[in-house]
């Protein structure tokens, strides 16, 4: 049985980050075998997780239907005499990178003004039936939540809101809380993560510890904290030299906040 993870926020809180360290914790946990989507069309995930990419799956829906718009030949097959949804299948097994305990998929560039519909759908279909062969799937989402229903008809067991310690990106938060129910996606549990907490040398749960109005802001928001993550001086050395921050020494403080969160997610149910 999967168990699917989606991050989303304001864009700049360090979704990203989370997300890989949430993979390493799952990793070194060596319980399962892991999928990361990087939904984000910046597409650095991978660098985080020091892999490499050669395609995405945006690239293989505009090079589709650039093929179909130029080729009248192609309107019912692709070449090899391959079907549209055998082509594409095909085209994302080949986009996954695989590593040495998590396989990435990037999503890349979001659908342009030549949309293609029927190719969108399919490979909703494909990455559906991919996100199966694994035990955890790991989707680090671009700002904003209507691009989940776009990418997967999966539901996501877990929806993780990552905001830095300030009123405009705890309030996207809370609107993203909010869009939930209309989502065409179940999404079961849903928390809230701080990250960027000056002074803050833990990941604990609760709202101690952060300035009073932004402790109170979260008890009014009505989203169930699960833990804050500090500002990190270790963090600069691996983002300006580039160093995938999965090699982050186990007792870096913002690791060991995130793999606390991690336990409480994956452990304590």
């Amino acid at each position: 049985m999967t168990t699917t993870i989606a991050l989303a926020g304001k864009g700049g809180t360090g979704k990203t980050t989370i997300s890989a360290l949430l993979i390493r914790y799952l990793m070194e946990k060596n319980d399962g075998s892991i999928l990361a989507i990087d939904a984000d069309p910046a597409t650095n995930l991978n660098m985080v997780l020091g892999l490499d990419i050669e395609g995405n799956v945006g690239d293989i829906r505009e090079d589709m239907l650039d093929m179909v718009q130029t080729s009248g030949a192609l309107a019912g097959s692709m070449p090899g005499g391959m079907s549209k949804q055998e082509y594409l299948d095909y085209q994302v097994q080949m986009a996954i990178t695989e590593g040495d305990k998590v396989d990435l998929l990037a999503m890349g560039r979001p659908e342009g003004q030549g949309c293609y519909c029927a190719a969108n759908q399919m490979l909703r279909v494909i990455i559906d039936r991919l996100g199966k062969q694994y035990d955890y799937v790991v989707i680090d989402n671009e700002a904003g939540m209507e691009h989940l229903s776009r990418r997967t008809t999966r539901d996501v067991d877990v929806l993780l809101l990552v905001t830095d310690p300030t009123q405009r990106g705890l309030i996207t938060a809370q609107r993203m809380h909010e869009m939930v129910p209309g989502l065409e996606i179940g999404v079961g549990r849903t928390y809230l993560i701080i990250n960027r907490v000056q002074g803050s040398e833990s990941g604990d749960m609760g709202a101690s510890g952060l300035p009073t109005p932004l402790a109170k802001a979260i008890e009014q928001s009505g989203l169930k904290l699960i833990g804050t993550v500090p500002e990190d001086p270790a963090m600069a050395e691996f983002e300006f030299s580039g160093r995938p921050l999965v090699e982050l020494p186990a007792d870096a403080a913002v690791y060991k906040a995130v793999n606390h969160i991690a336990q409480s997610i994956f452990e304590s149910g």
